[in-house]
């Protein structure tokens, strides 16, 4: 397939012509774009003169099969005033769930077509670093991809335009502007010290949870949260010239214990007769995902918010800063 036809056999005339069909001229030209994660659907909770458009209406859109994320992008406006014109992804799309990657970056595709220039991203995420408790938001500074390295990348195949470059450099994936706003954000909304804090986030393709031996070298590796999404946005972000905000909330520890039960020990000290300790294993659930999600919702909103009001006051247009 020759990039042409790869660029006319992604629907975004289609896409962008529903998309006008459903919303208010006033709300088209958004200027920040949001993923929601899991459980998190509710940062679009207090967008005013709020449009959904559902994914079914998107010509190009899969849908979201995960409990805990909608399937619907909303436009709107965030802030006091006149507002800032925002589109929000309520639920994602993810390999797990059977969708390509060039569908599960699609709606950022969209996005950057739409006029967004900044991006920030949610997710739900499994701490591995033991200083970031549950509840944490980490501000997302770098990311390891074990998929895109191993042939699971989103820009894999021919290149949607030949206005895009083929070799695109990641090191500067993650807005340091960005990072910086989200911090002043941090600070005008009052928030205590540790209630935020900078980490690298792993991609792990999903959808099992991590071993211990899993978590134990992604620790290693020196990653603090690691989830199964994410990463294919903010490539495609990057290669659509966008700044990147990645927010990831801790939602549960991964199960990463110091050393292994001695099952030999124990089958010998039975065979003796001397009592053997019951050790419970300890197990990681969606359920507890998406409640973890739903209790720090309201932080995440009001951060989310401040960060656009912000992005919207200037605080990110100083190129220099990344």
């Amino acid at each position: 397939m020759s990039a042409e036809h790869a660029h006319q056999s992604l629907p975004f005339a289609d896409t962008l012509a529903a998309i006008k069909a459903a919303v208010p001229g006033n709300l088209l030209k958004p200027q920040v774009g949001i993923v929601c994660g899991s459980g998190l659907h509710t940062l679009a909770a207090d967008i005013r003169n709020k449009v959904e458009v559902p994914y079914s209406a998107l010509p190009g859109f899969g849908s979201s099969t995960v409990p805990g994320h909608k399937s619907a992008l909303a436009f709107g406006l965030i802030g006091p005033g006149s507002g800032v014109p925002v589109v929000v992804m309520l639920g994602r799309f993810h390999p797990y769930e059977g969708h390509k990657l060039s569908a599960v970056v699609y709606p950022i595709r969209v996005m950057a077509r739409l006029g967004v220039r900044r991006l920030i991203v949610t997710n739900a995420a499994g701490g591995l670093n033991k200083d970031l408790p549950v509840g944490t938001i980490v501000v997302i500074r770098d990311h390891i991809a074990l998929p895109n390295l191993t042939g699971m990348n989103p820009l894999l195949g021919p290149q949607v335009g030949p206005e895009y470059p083929r070799f695109i450099p990641l090191s500067s994936a993650h807005s340091v502007a960005l990072r910086r706003v989200a911090f002043l954000a941090a600070h005008k909304l009052q928030l205590p010290s540790d209630a935020l804090a900078e980490g690298v986030y792993a991609w792990v393709s999903g959808p099992t949870y991590e071993t211990a031996a899993e978590g134990r070298m992604l620790r290693n590796a020196g990653a603090d949260v690691v989830g199964m999404s994410t990463v294919p946005e903010v490539v495609v972000g990057k290669e659509e010239g966008l700044q990147v905000l990645v927010l990831s909330l801790v939602t549960n520890a991964v199960v990463i214990p110091d050393g292994y039960r001695d099952i030999k020990a124990e089958v010998e000290a039975e065979l003796a007769g001397k009592p053997v300790a019951h050790v419970d294993e300890v197990t990681v659930s969606h359920e507890e995902v998406l409640e973890k999600g739903k209790e720090k919702a309201e932080v995440m909103k009001s951060l989310v918010e401040m960060i656009v009001e912000l992005i919207a006051a200037g605080e990110a247009n100083v190129a220099s800063r990344g």
